[in-house]
C-alpha cells in the first residue's frame, strides 16, 4: 500500500473495506439459520435441533482453531516466502485437528463425551455421533478457506469474501429446499448442507488468494517472518484463548441439560443465539479494521468503531420488541408454539451481548497489532469463569428459566472479558507513554 493511500484514509475507504466483510460474516450466520430452519421442520424438531447443537458446539472447538488462521495470516504474511511458511503451518494445524476429531467421531471416546459430559440419552448419542462424523471434514475446508481469506483481507479485496459467501449460501439454500421437499431431514442432513457450503466457499477463496499471492513480493524487508516458530508464537495464545472461549458453548449446553426441560432449553438457546449472531456477525470483523488501519489512523478507526458499535443493539431490540421478530421466526424459520415463546424470551437477554461484542472485538484487534495475543488467554479465562458461575447459580436457583439462563451467563461473561481487555490495553498505553517521557527526559 502506498503512503499516499494510507495518509488519505477516509470513512468511504473504511466502509468499502468493512461492508463486504460484514456482509460475508452475516451470510455465514444466515447459513446456520438456514440449517436450523430446515431442522425445525422435522416431526421431533426439539430433539433434532438439540442433537445438532451438541455436535456443532463440540465441532466449534476444533473449527475455531482453524478460523484464527485468518487473523494470523492477515497480521503476519507480507510476501510469498511468509505465505509459504504460513501454508505449511496451516497444514500441520489441519492434520492435528482431524486426528483429534476422528478419535471422538469413531471411538468410544465420543460416546463418553456425548453421554457422560453432555448428558445426552443413548438415542441422542447415536444421532450426535452421526452428525459429528460429517462435521469433522468441514474443518479441512474451513482451515484452507481462512488461510486464503487472510491473504484476501491483507490485500483489501474484501469483496471476494462476500462473493464466496453468496455462492455458498445459494448452494446451501438450494440443498436445504431439496431435503425439505423430499422429506429426508435429520441432524446429519444439516451437517451435510454445512459441509457442501464450506467446500464451495473454500474453492472461491483459494482461487482468488492464489492470484493475489503471485503478485506479492518474493520477500519483504519489513515485518519479515523468519520461521514457522514465529508464527506459532503468535498463533498459540490465540489457540489457547480460543479453546477457552469455544468451551463456553459446550459448557452452556451441559448446564442447560440440567434445566427443567432439556430439549426446550437447548433448542431455544440455540435458535436465539443463532439470531443474535446474525445481528452481531456483521461487526465480527472489527478487529480487521484495527489490524489493517489502526497503526496509522488511530483516531479515525476509533471514531468509526464508535459509530457502528450501537447498530446491533438497536436492530436486535427492534426484532425482539416488535411483531417483526415473531413473524420472521414463524414464517421463515418454522419456529412455533412454546419453542417460539422461549426463543424470544432468551433473545431479549442477548441484548447485553449486542452492546458489548463490537467493543470486545475492537480491543482484541489492538492486542493483535501489539503482538500481545497472550492477553486474550487472561480475558477469555475471565469470561469462562464468570459464565460458569452464572450458569451454576441459574441452575441452582432458577432452573425453570431454561434457555434464558444460558443467554444471561454468556452475556455477562462477555462483559467481564471487555472489562479485562480495556484495563490491560489502557495499562499498556500508560506504560508506553511513561517510557516516551522518560526517554525524552534522558532518564
Amino acid at each position: 500500500m502506498s503512503t499516499t493511500k494510507q495518509d488519505n484514509l477516509t470513512m468511504k475507504t473504511l466502509l468499502f473495506f468493512f461492508i463486504p466483510l460484514g456482509i460475508s460474516a452475516s451470510l455465514v450466520t444466515l447459513s446456520h439459520i438456514i440449517i436450523n430452519s430446515t431442522l425445525a421442520r422435522t416431526e421431533n424438531s426439539e430433539v433434532v435441533i438439540a442433537s445438532y447443537a451438541i455436535a456443532i458446539s463440540l465441532f466449534g472447538i476444533t473449527e475455531r482453531l482453524a478460523v484464527i488462521l485468518r487473523q494470523t495470516c492477515t497480521t503476519l504474511v507480507r510476501d510469498q516466502e511468509s505465505f509459504r511458511r504460513m501454508s505449511i503451518f496451516t497444514s500441520y494445524i489441519i492434520l492435528s485437528l482431524l486426528g483429534v476429531s476422528m478419535l471422538i467421531a469413531y471411538t468410544p471416546i465420543g460416546d463418553f463425551v456425548f453421554s457422560t459430559i453432555f448428558g445426552a440419552s443413548d438415542d441422542m448419542v447415536k444421532q450426535i455421533k452421526g452428525i459429528y462424523q460429517v462435521l469433522i471434514f468441514v474443518t479441512i475446508f474451513s482451515g484452507l478457506r481462512c488461510l486464503a481469506q487472510g491473504i484476501i483481507i491483507y490485500n483489501r479485496q474484501t469483496k471476494w469474501l462476500t462473493i464466496g459467501m453468496v455462492v455458498r449460501l445459494a448452494a446451501m439454500y438450494g440443498l436445504s429446499l431439496y431435503f425439505i421437499q423430499t422429506g429426508h431431514i435429520s441432524g446429519k442432513t444439516g451437517a451435510f448442507v454445512f459441509l457442501v457450503g464450506m467446500m464451495i466457499e473454500c474453492m472461491v477463496s483459494v482461487i482468488e488468494a492464489r492470484a493475489l499471492a503471485r503478485k506479492m513480493p518474493t520477500t519483504s524487508t519489513t515485518d519479515k517472518i523468519h520461521s514457522k516458530s514465529e508464527i506459532f508464537r503468535f498463533y498459540s495464545p490465540l489457540m489457547l484463548s480460543s479453546i477457552i472461549t469455544v468451551l463456553i458453548g459446550p459448557i452452556t449446553n451441559i448446564f442447560l441439560g440440567k434445566t427443567v426441560d432439556i430439549a426446550l432449553a437447548i433448542a431455544s438457546f440455540t435458535i436465539a443465539l443463532s439470531i443474535t449472531h446474525l445481528f452481531l456477525s456483521f461487526f465480527s470483523y472489527t478487529h480487521q479494521i484495527v489490524i489493517n488501519f489502526y497503526k496509522n489512523h488511530r483516531d479515525k478507526v476509533k471514531r468509526f468503531t464508535m459509530m457502528i458499535s450501537l447498530i446491533p443493539f438497536i436492530t436486535l431490540s427492534a426484532f425482539c420488541f416488535t411483531d417483526i421478530g415473531r413473524y420472521m421466526m414463524e414464517q421463515y424459520m418454522g419456529v412455533t408454539g412454546r419453542l417460539l415463546d422461549a426463543s424470544l424470551d432468551t433473545l431479549k437477554v442477548f441484548l447485553i451481548m449486542a452492546i458489548v461484542f463490537p467493543l470486545v472485538d475492537f480491543f482484541n484487534g489492538v492486542l493483535m497489532i501489539q503482538k500481545q495475543t497472550k492477553v486474550t488467554i487472561i480475558s477469555q479465562s475471565a469470561n469462562l469463569i464468570m459464565t460458569t458461575i452464572i450458569l451454576t447459580l441459574g441452575i441452582t436457583f432458577a432452573s425453570g428459566w431454561n434457555g434464558v439462563i444460558g443467554a444471561l451467563a454468556v452475556s455477562i461473561g462477555l462483559f467481564i472479558e471487555l472489562i479485562v481487555v480495556v484495563f490491560i490495553v489502557n495499562r499498556t498505553a500508560i506504560k508506553k507513554n511513561r517510557m516516551k517521557i522518560n526517554q525524552s527526559l534522558g532518564l
